[in-house]
This record gives structure tokens, sequence and C-alpha cells, in this order.
């Protein structure tokens, strides 16, 4: 679904991406490791579109999109969840939810102003809280909010930067049961950006180790324990 070839970006004259390739299959979950700063979020920003490749080739299900903007990526099947969750705190989580119909074209008004079914199944606590503010729930419920708000465009990819950050544990499971369900029932391939190992472990089939904006490492962790990984991530 998703290949990346010999992928370099920067910032001016700092290189932070060098010959970058990596892929995701079909219904695929993968997951990218390593430390802050090496270049994971500028990777998935130049994946979605928000920051320019200066070499190399992605391409979704066979098609190069490398010069597309980042709404044409997303009318292509591309949902992202920013580090940070990126809501609208103004706006209440039912609008909040409904930006997410920008991408969406072809539409007629009545379907766009359906949210999926399948969304509050996933995220029951969003049909509870519904008028309120997206700035007044807590950190796991905006997490919450921001992968609802992904999955009403009906990507076929979706791209997550560091979804347990700062989450209180009971969240975490959710949003791990959550994305369970997204890949097996709705079918849609993950890229994960993750520090918490046993989170990451526990939804990939395979992973990537990246390091001073190259990729140094990749397997499937079926068969390595994370404990085998931890060194790169400490270095």
């Amino acid at each position: 679904m998703l290949a990346l070839e010999g992928v370099c970006a920067g910032y001016g004259q700092s290189r932070v991406l060098e010959s970058v390739g990596i892929s995701v299959a079909e219904g695929e979950a993968v997951t990218l490791l390593g430390r802050n700063g090496v270049g994971k979020t500028t990777l998935l920003r130049t994946i979605v579109g928000l920051h320019p490749a200066e070499q190399g080739i992605i391409k979704l299900n066979n098609e190069d999109i490398t010069d597309f903007p980042a709404y044409k990526r997303a009318r292509k099947g591309i949902g992202y969840v920013p580090q940070g969750r990126g809501i609208f705190p103004h706006l209440t989580v039912d609008e909040n939810l409904r930006t997410g119909f920008a991408s969406l074209t072809g539409r007629t008004g009545g379907e766009r102003e359906t949210i999926p079914k399948y969304v509050y199944e996933l995220f029951p606590l969003l049909n509870r809280v519904a008028a309120r503010k997206g700035g007044v729930l807590s950190g796991g419920e905006q997490q919450q909010l921001a992968l609802a708000r992904a999955l009403v465009a009906q990507p076929k990819l979706l791209i997550l930067d560091e979804p347990t950050e700062g989450i209180q544990p009971s969240i975490v499971q959710q949003i791990e049961e959550a994305l369970r369900e997204i890949r097996t029932r709705l079918k849609i391939a993950i890229l994960l950006v993750e520090q918490y190992l046993d989170f990451a472990w526990s939804i990939a089939d395979r992973f990537y180790v990246m390091r001073s904006g190259r990729i140094i490492d990749e397997g499937n962790p079926r068969e390595r324990e994370p404990g085998s990984v931890i060194h790169w991530l400490n270095v």
C-alpha cells in the first residue's frame, strides 16, 4: 500500500532524512521506533505531504504521490493523527468529528452529515460528550477524538505519531483495543510511531528502527524480543 524509496528531507541546510525506505502492506500494522530527534515525525510529515521530500519516491497503491499536496494525499486515503492530537479546542466534539469530512469528495449533503456508526462503537465516550468543547477533554479523551476524526475520512492507511504520549494506562488500553478493531474490522493499515515499546510490540506486524535519519534495523516483533532493539533506542 505504502512504499518509500530513497526518501531524503530536511530543513534548510540541515538534512534530517537520509535515503529512507519503508513499506506498509494492505491491512498491515508497522511501527517506527527511535529516540527523540532522529527524524520520525519529519518522516511522517513527509509521507502525508506537510513537509517536502528533497529526493526519493513515495508511492500509495503503486501511484507516485511524491509531489501531491497534503489534501490530495488525504483524498487518496491517508489519515493522520499528529503528535499532540491537533484537535480544535474551541469546537465541540461533534464539530471536530465533522471536520473529518473535509477530505471526502463526491458525497451528498446527507451523507456528509452522518458520522459513521463504527466511530461511536469504537469510541463510545465521544457520543456522550458530543456537545463539549474539545479543549475541556482530558488528554486521553482528546486522543480518542483525534483518532475518531481521522476515521471519519474513511482512510485506507492510518498514520499515528505517538498516540499514547501523556495518556493514563487505562486509556492506553482502550486505544490499543481500538487499533486492533481498526485493523481487523475496518481493514485499515497502520503506520505507528511509538515510544512505549510494549504497546508498539502488541500492535505491529513489523517494525523499523530509525537512527540519525536512517533505517538501521527492521524485523518481525513475533521473532524479536523488545529487549533486542532497546540498545538501538539508547545509543
